[in-house]
């Protein structure tokens, strides 16, 4: 099928539009699942961090998940997925307890009357997650692991049309999310689009209970390349049925005060000037059309992820990894790169240890009373994470080992960077000019 076209109303440059033009999405917290009220880490919980991004069985991790999409809506393999994934197809999964596809959740409303989902009792709302394109929510006839969640109602809503295709999303501990698309109204903060690909599920994952996963579903906000839905995203609807002056859309993600801001950013959170870098992996086909030419793209060009180039990791100012991609994921926790990688930039933290035995694989220690100074470069801009958002906290009460936010896995060839770097900054997705902006924080 062929996917909506961006219209060529949207302005191709980003100064074009004033910074407070939008729409603004207040954000929630999640409650801190990864660590006690000690302060002491929760290993069963990073190693479900690590494993929702990192799955052995592509088709049991999202980011795998994106590059099966892509492969089935492009008909090309996408330039980022090694050989090394590829080879791994027939191994086994290990259990995934602790799936949290993200800290952050807003209110929605979906159908016509409008069903609220809404952030204002945390057992509802849904994520939103840059590293996936479908939004997809509990439907009325999903089962026991749907318990307190509020349900997307089809019946109840004359807007919603059945597409006849259902929908699977595995998960590492066996289960899946399974369901029916349909097409709906969906509105966020006065927002609305029309015939938007919504997933109703006849089953959750046990991952996705209440209990361990508080928001009622997820909204992709990705390409449409790795949408399972063979879809646009919310926003890309949006920008076609031009219910907003700008294609770009921005995060804040904070202890407080954190926002979705649709249709542009909101100058009063952030200060100086963004730092673009250019979204890479450009393979725009003929049977997808994102409005390539508006753009300024070759007919043949266009993207899935929000990759762009990671010129270097650095510790102390000097770089310990570079000339790497990376992958922009406000649904991923941690910073996950291969694990020689990590091996070279822990390496260069005095103290630092493998974690493999007490923590588990991938992850790694440095003592607690340091101040590591780590910085991810984008743009040629050295961007620092700041001490309480690397230090996930201690090994164990009283220890004087802290775990670090970066772990590693010997399954990607590039890296997912989310929440421990995303916190310390203002980020701009920019559809229209294909591009990932940041910016200090106000």
């Amino acid at each position: 099928m062929r996917f909506v076209a961006l219209l060529a109303v949207v302005p191709t440059l980003a100064n074009v539009i004033p910074t407070r033009i939008g729409t603004v999405i207040p954000l929630t917290k999640r409650v801190n699942l990864l660590v006690d009220v000690e302060g002491v880490v929760k290993a069963s919980a990073l190693q479900g961090q690590l494993k929702k991004v990192t799955r052995q069985v592509p088709a049991t991790r999202k980011i795998s998940r994106g590059f099966t999409a892509y492969e089935k809506n492009t008909g090309q393999r996408h330039p980022a997925q090694s050989q090394a994934v590829q080879r791994r197809a027939g191994t086994g999964s290990d259990a995934l307890t602790d799936d949290q596809e993200a800290l952050w959740h807003g209110t929605i409303s979906v159908g016509t009357p409008p069903k609220d989902f809404t952030a204002a009792d945390i057992n509802n709302a849904v994520d939103f997650d840059t590293g996936s394109s479908d939004l997809f929510l509990p439907g009325t006839d999903c089962g026991s692991t749907c318990q307190g969640h509020a349900k997307y109602d089809t019946s109840a809503s004359s807007t919603a049309q059945d597409q006849g295709r259902t929908f699977s999303l595995a998960f590492g501990d066996g289960s899946t999310v399974q369901g029916d698309v349909f097409t709906d109204t969906v509105t966020i903060a006065g927002l609305t689009a029309t015939d938007q690909a919504v997933g109703s599920a006849r089953q959750y994952s046990t991952g996705f209970e209440a209990d361990q996963f508080p928001p009622d579903g997820l909204m992709g906000m990705g390409f449409p390349e790795i949408s399972e839905f063979q879809a646009n995203p919310f926003f890309q609807t949006l920008v076609a049925q031009q219910k907003t002056t700008s294609s770009q859309f921005s995060f804040k993600l904070a202890e407080s005060g954190s926002e979705l801001f649709l249709g542009g950013a909101n100058s009063d959170l952030f200060t100086g000037e963004f730092t673009n870098i250019e979204v890479t992996q450009q393979v725009c086909l003929t049977n997808i059309v994102i409005a390539c030419n508006r753009v300024g793209l070759a007919h043949n060009e266009s993207q899935g992820f929000w990759q762009v180039a990671l010129d270097s990791v650095d510790v102390g100012g000097t770089a310990a990894v570079s000339g790497v991609d990376a992958i922009i994921d406000t649904g991923t926790t941690l910073i996950v790169a291969p694990q020689a990688d990590v091996a070279r930039f822990y390496k260069a933290i005095p103290g630092s240890q493998d974690a493999s035995q007490t923590i588990g694989d991938g992850f790694f220690t440095f003592p607690c009373d340091s101040n590591p100074q780590v910085s991810l470069t984008f743009g040629g801009k050295a961007f620092a994470i700041s001490a309480d958002t690397f230090n996930l906290g201690q090994v164990s009460q009283g220890s004087s080992d802290c775990v670090g936010g970066i772990a590693g896995t010997t399954n990607i060839d590039f890296w997912v960077v989310g929440d421990v770097f995303l916190r310390n900054f203002y980020t701009r997705f920019d559809v229209g000019n294909r591009q990932v902006g940041f910016a200090d924080l106000a």
